[in-house]
């Protein structure tokens, strides 16, 4: 499955499952890890585990295999590494705090500076 098509397929499945402010970020020539980041919030540790277990099923219907899920014990922050996509489920204070969008939004104005 090509990283748009996955990256439309996880974006999908996370407004099904009715997840919150949802974002896509582009970070390809940011970081060899991945192509798409999702960042998503979730209103409670069972939404989040709920939308986390709904990703990695409907990869898993689509022939991907997550390489790894990270925080479903507490479910506060959930990641799941799908290869080409990562995706970030939150609570919305951790997603706050953490404030991963102006991150890598620093990262890409670093970038563009340095070129």
């Amino acid at each position: 499955m090509y990283s748009e098509q996955l990256k439309q397929l996880v974006v999908d499945t996370l407004e099904d499952m009715k997840g919150n402010d949802i974002t896509c970020l582009d970070v390809k020539g940011m970081t060899s890890v991945t192509d798409h980041m999702i960042i998503v919030s979730g209103t409670s540790n069972r939404h989040i585990k709920s939308l986390a277990d709904s990703v990695i099923e409907k990869a898993k219907e689509n022939g991907v295999r997550p390489l790894g899920v990270e925080g479903q014990d507490s479910a506060e922050w959930v990641l799941v590494d799908l290869g080409d996509v990562v995706t970030h489920i939150m609570l919305p204070a951790t997603r706050q705090f953490y404030d991963l969008e102006r991150l890598w939004e620093t990262s890409t104005a670093s970038l563009e500076h340095q070129h």
